[in-house]
């Protein structure tokens, strides 16, 4: 009960911000971005999805398999499309991996871990995009590449702030709640960092994966007839997937959509043009991942397979007749 105002609110907030998308760009960017797209466009964004995905699958194992709750690298390529697949289908854009870090940890012997697994792993990614994202706004001119040293000042405040605020409210008591959950966060980051092999690994999945989603947000800028380079672009969708990146939006729609319109407008693209690539962007990603409700539907079937049939219930007047036979 307690999850659900947040879902509530998160799904209002990307709907608002669809809204105030809408309200100043119109439904053309929208429609334009969806017809603009042609088969060949979508199947090239699908083998562009593949490669993503295996290298977000094979993160997944990295991670998981220094938490002790090892997922293989084939297994975890359809239920990261699985996972992928309802991110895109339903509010909040995580429900896809929660479910994915439940259902490991089932199969694992270990929820708790399992979930942890996905978390960390999805935290992975989002550090190496943040900082390839910075490196690339410090460097690349971009609308907010004066800003950036500020920005960055306001970073390290705040991580300042919350190590002292983290250091200060240290729990006295080692088996309270928050005591048990510095351990595992403590532990859990030990354990990925105590391999060093891991890490270059994890580090390069990530960054293949980021750059099959640059690859694919390029691929819909072009379908929908942007020409700027692509080295102008590239701080540009740095900024809409770190957007993307944040829990609050309609399965998926709003934040991103609003920034595309925010950068692209203040680059000189055009806000429209902002818009109708984030719609083509995200239209070429719903297609590449349909593997995803693929692998629902043989999940499904093979649950409905494996459950026993349920007894009949025994006619009175026969339950008598046993018994009086016995």
């Amino acid at each position: 009960m307690k999850r659900l105002p947040w879902r509530l609110l998160s799904a209002f907030v990307g709907a608002v911000v669809l809204g105030v998308v809408l309200w100043r760009v119109g439904t053309g960017p929208f429609v334009t971005g969806f017809r603009e797209l042609d088969p060949w466009t979508l199947a090239l964004g699908a083998v562009i999805g593949i490669l993503a995905t295996v290298a977000c699958a094979w993160r997944w194992h990295l991670v998981s398999r220094e938490l002790g709750v090892r997922v293989d690298v084939a297994p975890a390529v359809g239920s990261c499309y699985r996972a992928q697949f309802l991110n895109l289908t339903l509010p909040g854009g995580i429900l896809g991996d929660v479910h994915r870090g439940v259902r490991h940890g089932l199969d694992a012997g270990d929820t708790a871990a399992g979930m942890r697994a996905v978390v960390w792993e999805r935290a992975a990614g989002q550090v190496v995009q943040a900082v390839i994202a910075l490196v690339v706004l410090l460097v690349i001119p971009s609308p907010v590449r004066g800003s950036m040293p500020t920005v960055l000042a306001v970073l390290a405040l705040v991580v300042a702030a919350m190590a002292l605020v983290i250091q200060l409210t240290a729990p006295s008591h080692p088996d309270s709640w928050a005591a048990r959950v510095r351990r595992v966060v403590r532990d859990d980051v030990r354990a990925v960092l105590a391999v060093r092999h891991a890490l270059p690994g994890i580090v390069l999945a990530s960054t293949v994966a980021l750059g099959c989603f640059l690859a694919t947000y390029l691929l819909a800028a072009r379908a929908v007839g942007v020409t700027t380079s692509a080295v102008t672009l590239l701080p540009l969708t740095l900024l809409v997937f770190l957007a993307a990146g944040l829990p609050i939006n309609l399965a998926g729609w709003g934040p991103r959509e609003g920034v595309a319109a925010w950068v692209f407008g203040a680059a000189g693209v055009g806000a429209g043009l902002g818009v109708e690539t984030a719609v083509a962007f995200a239209a070429i990603v719903l297609v590449a991942n349909l593997p995803g409700a693929v692998v629902l539907v043989v999940d499904w079937v093979r649950r409905a397979r494996s459950q026993p049939d349920e007894p009949r219930p025994v006619e009175p007047h026969l339950a008598g007749k046993g018994r009086a036979h016995g």
